[in-house]
């Protein structure tokens, strides 16, 4: 024993630093929490599952036949998908060919997983349609307004008629053969609604039929100044 250090001296490491005769207990590393994946949004496998043929659109799109539309419609409800919406589209204008004139695309989605679907289904003019209604009751005022703008009849739709036009306009004014023409249009209570007057507050070069002109929003606008900078920048 070296006479010079203290009796309950601590042996020195190889930095100095004075060791405990004892060892100090090892460190646990705690657990990393493990999140679990989200679950994918992939509908590829559904499709094929479902015997319906994919088709190229920037959403993932089915196609499917007005016979096999009820099916397919029953077998993604079974799967807890909702119907969303529904909406007619006219490609008699379109640059590239299309199969038929018209297509109704029903948005299908799952409120849980978040996966969605459309079912496309083309449609020639007067070619009709099964409604809906029987599987997702959703789809009462969609198809409505569908056979309104577009003149797509649903059958074995319960109340299959007009809900956003008057009842005596002529033409669907979705389609596009539907003349956009000069004729004032006669609404309930003897209003009129007066094409140049209307297209003219909407381009905003004038008050037009509703009063507004452009940003403004106020009527004729003339009592408003555009916002300035404030002199020295923002207070």
């Amino acid at each position: 024993m070296d006479p010079l250090k203290p009796a309950d001296a601590k042996p020195m490491g190889r930095e100095g630093v004075a060791q405990s005769s004892t060892s100090a207990a090892p460190v646990v590393p705690s657990p990393v929490p493990v999140i679990p994946a989200a679950p994918s949004r992939d509908v590829t496998g559904l499709i094929a599952e479902l015997g319906l043929t994919e088709d190229h659109a920037a959403e993932p799109t089915a196609l499917v036949t007005p016979g096999d539309l009820h099916r397919a419609a029953q077998a993604l409800k079974d799967h807890g998908f909702m119907l969303m919406d529904t909406v007619g589209i006219d490609y008699s204008t379109y640059t590239e060919a299309r199969p038929k004139r018209f297509a109704v695309l029903h948005n299908i989605y799952h409120p849980r997983d978040h996966r969605r679907l459309f079912l496309r289904v083309w449609l020639d003019d007067g070619e009709t349609l099964p409604s809906l209604y029987p599987i997702w009751r959703a789809a009462n005022y969609l198809e409505r307004e569908v056979y309104d703008l577009m003149g797509v009849t649903f059958t074995g739709h319960p109340d299959l008629r007009k809900v956003l036009t008057p009842d005596d306009l002529e033409g669907h004014p979705l389609r596009k053969d539907f003349p956009l023409g000069e004729t004032p249009t006669l609404f309930r209570e003897g209003r009129h609604l007066d094409p140049a007057a209307f297209r003219a507050g909407l381009t905003g070069r004038d008050a037009g039929l509703t009063g507004y002109r452009g940003e403004l929003r106020r009527g004729r606008g003339e009592d408003r100044l555009p916002p300035v900078m404030p002199e020295g920048g923002p207070k």
